[in-house]
């Protein structure tokens, strides 16, 4: 039984070694781009709509209002990055189902790497919506005594984001894999499907832990109401 995903190797020469990670890992990117690329092909924008755009629409209409909630009052601008990072750990959840997976999110590489999508994005988005002196300004506030340790914040809070989605994704693998090997069919079945849900609710929380870091650094407050 392998504890990581980057133990299964699939070809290696020398030093270079092709891991079921890496493996995946593409092979899932795949997977969304061609996904991506037939769903919205032929999208219409007229009045006459399959009921797959309908349904398409409604997701998407819920993900923008989620993200709305969360603080970010222009959420089109954030749904590509949150609506990719929701996207890729679900579905790498979802494909547990399939016989030889090894889902790469079981890998710390793999939610390393995640965690810093999320630790350059923020400061890209915070300079964007503040200007890069609006936003170094934050980080000395309310006091320049603040400085160390929002810094401290910035990297602790990556390497919580990394090790949290690494210890669930991971920990549920293990245990259907041991199930597997000490107890009936049926049960295992039954794991698996509790695998499945916890999968898509840790790609929602990392999405909205995104989200939030990202209201955090781009000072995003909800529009005053307009008195008449």
């Amino acid at each position: 039984m392998h504890l990581s995903p980057d133990e299964n190797i699939f070809w290696q020469q020398g030093g270079v070694k092709l891991n079921a990670t890496i493996v995946f890992t593409w092979l899932l990117m795949l997977v969304l781009v061609l996904g991506s690329k037939l769903i919205t092909g032929r999208l219409s924008t007229g009045l006459d709509r399959s009921r797959w755009q309908n349904l398409l629409e409604i997701v998407v209409t819920g993900i923008v209002e989620q993200i709305r909630d969360i603080g970010l009052h222009e959420p089109e601008k954030y749904i590509g990055f949150l609506g990719t990072l929701f996207l890729f750990v679900a579905t790498a959840s979802l494909c547990t189902i399939i016989p030889g997976y090894d889902p790469p999110t079981g890998s710390l590489s793999t939610t390393t790497a995640l965690a810093l999508c999320v630790f350059v994005a923020v400061p890209l988005f915070g300079i964007k919506d503040q200007g890069l002196a609006g936003y170094l300004k934050s980080y000395a506030e309310p006091t320049v005594i603040m400085l160390p340790f929002n810094i401290v914040s910035e990297l602790s809070r990556t390497l919580a984001l990394a090790v949290r989605l690494f210890g669930n994704m991971m920990s549920g693998a293990m245990i259907i894999a041991i199930l597997l090997t000490i107890t009936p069919f049926l049960f295992p079945i039954v794991m698996t499907t509790l695998g499945l849900l916890t999968g898509m609710v840790q790609a929602y929380i990392f999405s909205i832990l995104a989200g939030v870091y990202i209201a955090a650094a781009t000072h995003t407050r909800k529009p005053k109401l307009e008195t008449t």
